[in-house]
This record gives C-alpha cells, sequence and structure tokens, in this order.
C-alpha cells in the first residue's frame, strides 16, 4: 500500500510540474508575442491563442498519461504497452470504463491516476482561461489608449 502511495505521488508531482513547466514556456512564448497580440485584429489572434493552448493542453496530458502507462509496464502490470496506456487514459480522464482492471496489489494506483487527472484538468482549465482572459484585458487596455 505505501509502495503504491509513494509511486502515485511521484508520477503526481511529476505531472503537476511538468504542467507547471509547460505552461510556464508556454507564458514566456506569448510574453515575447504580446505587442503582435494586442494589435488588431482581435479575433484571429484570441483563437490562434485558443488554439495553442488547447495543443499545449494535449501535450501536457499526453506526457502525463505515457508517464503513467510507463510506469504500468515498468511495474508488469499489463502485457503490453497498447494496454498500459489504455488504462492510463482511462484512469487519467476519470472516464472509468472499467473493462481493464488493476491486479489487486496495484489498485490504488487506479484512483491516484484519476485524481492526477482530476488535477491537471483543473490546473489546464484555470491556467486557458487565465492566458485569455489576460490577452482580452490587454487587448481591451491598449484599444482604449489608442481610442
Amino acid at each position: 500500500m505505501f509502495v503504491q502511495i509513494a509511486l502515485g505521488s511521484m508520477l503526481l508531482v511529476f505531472s503537476m510540474m511538468t504542467a507547471g513547466i509547460s505552461f510556464w514556456v508556454l507564458e514566456r512564448r506569448l510574453s515575447s508575442l504580446r505587442p503582435w497580440l494586442v494589435k488588431a485584429p482581435h479575433p484571429p489572434k484570441l483563437m490562434l491563442v485558443l488554439c495553442a493552448t488547447a495543443l499545449w493542453v494535449l501535450l501536457q496530458m499526453t506526457v502525463a498519461v505515457w508517464a503513467w502507462a510507463f510506469t504500468f509496464m515498468v511495474l508488469d502490470v499489463f502485457a503490453t504497452l497498447e494496454i498500459s496506456v489504455y488504462f492510463a487514459l482511462v484512469a487519467f480522464t476519470t472516464l472509468g470504463f472499467g473493462d481493464i482492471l488493476l491486479p489487486l496489489e496495484w489498485r490504488l494506483l487506479g484512483g491516484m491516476a484519476a485524481l492526477n487527472g482530476l488535477l491537471n484538468i483543473g490546473l489546464v482549465t484555470a491556467a486557458m482561461v487565465e492566458t485569455l482572459r489576460q490577452l482580452r484585458l490587454q487587448q481591451i487596455a491598449i484599444q482604449d489608449r489608442d481610442t
């Protein structure tokens, strides 16, 4: 039980750090584009930032799911990588089909993967909203200043 909690906690911290670092990189990149992003026309640029952050979410979630899947493979929990990735994705997204189950000695990891997914989804949702909100506020401020 303690091994599962320790392992799951390490994966959770890795996932959160990956999300944090990747968001920092995205934020730095968007900051460098700020002069261009705040100029009119605004709607296409907002859409571009939305698409960029959506791709960021996809990449960040993919890294986290693969980390869980490789852990399942290293622990010899599942026979194939495909099943490991499938289970990790289903658990991470809290979809929980239940068609594939963890062996009893590793079942706590399923709950921890789901917890990790919930935390990541909350984090990236907040980051996406804040990114778009900040950009829109900057666009409005520049627009008001110029009028």
